[in-house]
C-alpha cells in the first residue's frame, strides 16, 4: 500500500511541473512578441532602382522670392573655382581671394560667374564696419543717389551652403537677409575673427593677399573691377 501511494505521489509531482513549465513558456512567448518592435516597411519591400529614381526628380528648393535656387549647373563659367583666383581692385590697391568649391561650389560658381560678366565693376563698399566687416556687391550701390543701398541683387537666390570654416580675419563669406537661402551677390570679408558668425552664413573663400587693403577700405571705396585669372602654380 505504501509503495501504492509512493508511486501515486510520484505521478502528481510530475503532472504538477510539467503544467508549470507549459505556463511559464505561454508568458514568456506573449512578452516576446510585446517586446519585439513591429517594422513600418515589409521585409519584402523592393529596393528603389536607378530607373525609379531619376524617373521622379526631387522638388526643386525655392528662395524667399519664390523662385528656384541656382545650382551648380546654372554657372558652367564658375566651376573652375580650384584653380583660379580673384582680384579686387580697389584705388588703395588689390585684394586677392582664393576659393573654397569643396564646401560651397554654388556660392563659389555664382561669384566667378558675376565676376566674369562685370556684375561686381563700379560697385562700392557700402557697409563698413570697424573691427567687424567690410561688405560690397550690391547693384544698387552704382547709382549714388541710391536710397536702398543694401537690398540689391543679381535677381537669384543662392542655396545656404553652411559649413565648418570659422569666421577669420580675411574670411570671405555670403552676405544674406534673414533666410538662410537669401544669398545672392552681396559678400563681406572679416576685419578680425567673428567666432558668433560660424555655422551661421556661407564661407567660401579667404583672402590670400592685400589684407592691408582690406583694412585700409571705407565705406564708399568703389571695386573698380574684379577679375578672374589663374592661380599661380
Amino acid at each position: 500500500m505504501n509503495r501504492r501511494l509512493l508511486i501515486v505521489s510520484m505521478v502528481l509531482i510530475v503532472l504538477a511541473v510539467s503544467l508549470l513549465v507549459i505556463g511559464g513558456c505561454g508568458v514568456s512567448e506573449k512578452e516576446s512578441s510585446q517586446a519585439k518592435p513591429k517594422s513600418s516597411t515589409p521585409a519584402s519591400t523592393p529596393a528603389s532602382t536607378p530607373q525609379a529614381q531619376s524617373s521622379t526628380p526631387a522638388a526643386a528648393q525655392l528662395g524667399p522670392d519664390g523662385q528656384p535656387l541656382k545650382t551648380l549647373a546654372d554657372f558652367p563659367d564658375g566651376q573652375d573655382g580650384a584653380n583660379v583666383q580673384a582680384v579686387i581692385k580697389t584705388d588703395k590697391g588689390n585684394i586677392v581671394l582664393s576659393f573654397y568649391p569643396d564646401i560651397a561650389p554654388v556660392t563659389v560658381a555664382s561669384f566667378i560667374h558675376l565676376a566674369r560678366t562685370g556684375f561686381y565693376n563700379g560697385t562700392t563698399f557700402h557697409r563698413v564696419v570697424p573691427d567687424f566687416v567690410i561688405q560690397g556687391g550690391d547693384p544698387k550701390s552704382k547709382d549714388p543717389n541710391a536710397t536702398d543701398v543694401g537690398n540689391g541683387g543679381p535677381g537669384y537666390n543662392l542655396p545656404a551652403e553652411f559649413n565648418s570654416k570659422p569666421h577669420l580675419a580675411g574670411t570671405l563669406a555670403m552676405a544674406r537677409s534673414g533666410s538662410p537661402n537669401s544669398g545672392g551677390s552681396q559678400f563681406y570679408i572679416c576685419l578680425a575673427p567673428q567666432p558668433s558668425l560660424d555655422g551661421q552664413y556661407t564661407v567660401f573663400g579667404q583672402v590670400d593677399s592685400g589684407m592691408d587693403v582690406v583694412d585700409k577700405i571705407t565705406q564708399g571705396d568703389v571695386i573698380r573691377e574684379v577679375t578672374i585669372q589663374p592661380k599661380p602654380q
